[in-house]
């Protein structure tokens, strides 16, 4: 394995240990603002491990703006007593990225419980598929994404469906080179190597939603 490979891991086990501890404390509570949850995350990333710096910028969204993508910036929901919501964080730990998000459920609701654990089971099947490929382009693999989405019986809420990470910063994740991303306009093979020809790290996103029951999901990590 190399030293990117490495540094890329362990920044991803200090992110998920990050999210460990948002539900071990409870920061999640009906009442609390999106904006209140953030800014709770932050001060406890920074309590933790120092993190001031984010390569991205914080999501915290609930309720039906758990529908909207990443480049949208909705209203400010307050959370429910039987809400869903997701986070999607991209902390610097040691100039290395991590690109975290997962999704929560306050409530016994079904089907917010069953859209939760579908973006996970798909997020693993979506890697299976991709680690037996020995050539496959961007392209190919979001329309592999939104096609487990329609199995699962969702519709795929993003416009991409993961993208590069690497040391910050990586290779400048401009909306106009799709080659950066799991893009249906990405038509480079994702296993081919960076200009430099270095092997190239991606992320994984699965964004589920049901527009008419105004609810979403999402699940991010690592995925080569």
């Amino acid at each position: 394995m190399n030293v990117a490979k490495q540094n890329l891991i362990k920044a991803e086990r200090k992110a998920e240990a990050l999210f460990d501890e948002i539900e071990n404390r409870g920061l999640m509570q009906p009442g609390k603002t999106e904006k209140e949850l953030n800014s709770d995350i932050f001060n406890l990333a920074f309590e933790l491990y120092g993190i001031e710096k984010y390569w991205h910028k914080r999501i915290v969204r609930a309720g039906k703006n758990t529908l909207k993508p990443y480049d949208e910036n909705p209203d400010d929901l307050t959370l429910q007593e039987d809400d869903i919501l997701f986070i999607d964080f991209g902390p610097i730990f040691d100039e290395w990225e991590a690109d975290f998000g997962r999704t929560y459920v306050l409530g016994n609701d079904p089907l917010k419980h069953k859209i939760k654990k579908d973006t996970a089971l798909a997020w693993a099947e979506c890697k299976a598929y991709f680690d037996t490929q020995k050539e496959i382009t961007g392209a190919e693999f979001y329309a592999y994404v939104v096609d487990i989405a329609q199995k699962y019986g969702w519709q795929y809420g993003g416009e991409i469906a993961g993208h590069l990470v690497g040391h910050f910063p990586h290779e400048k994740l401009e909306k106009e080179i799709k080659t950066n991303y799991v893009h249906p306009k990405n038509y480079q093979n994702m296993l081919s190597p960076d200009t430099k020809g270095n092997k190239r790290e991606w992320i994984l996103e699965i964004h589920f939603v049901d527009r008419e029951k105004e609810i979403g999901s999402f699940y991010e990590q690592l995925l080569t």
